[in-house]
């Protein structure tokens, strides 16, 4: 299983309110990761990243979905290693390029995930 499987089935397991989908999609390439739906009835993606360093790595692909659909649209990173203090940060799809740039630099619109949890969590309340 990938780094980002195991971010995937970590989400599943601790957030039980939401439920996800996730997209396994070669047909649409750049698609995030997870469809989400919260408790709010709201639907948003999340694109996972893990990382051992400050940089993320984006397809040309992804970059142009976050682009194109700024809106409701998260992307959350898992930094590895010892140094991680912070090793959940959130970010919104529209500043993909920014990110593609700045990396893990880039301040986060949440840090952890109990934030980012509750962040989604109130999302179309």
């Amino acid at each position: 299983m990938g780094p980002e499987a195991k971010l995937h089935k970590k989400l599943v397991k601790d957030w039980r309110e939401f439920t996800f989908t996730r997209l396994e999609n070669i047909s649409l390439l750049g698609t995030p990761d997870l469809l989400v739906y919260n408790n709010n009835r709201h639907f948003f993606t999340i694109e996972l990243k893990v990382t051992k360093g400050k940089k993320l790595k984006f397809s040309p692909h992804q970059i142009a979905f976050h682009v194109k659909h700024p809106d409701n649209t998260f992307i959350i990173a898992q930094a590895l290693g010892p140094r991680s203090a912070n090793r959940f940060h959130m970010y919104r799809g529209s500043r993909i390029m920014e990110l593609a740039a700045c990396g893990l630099k880039l301040d986060a619109c949440c840090l952890g995930l109990d934030a980012c949890y509750n962040f989604l969590s109130e999302l179309g309340a």
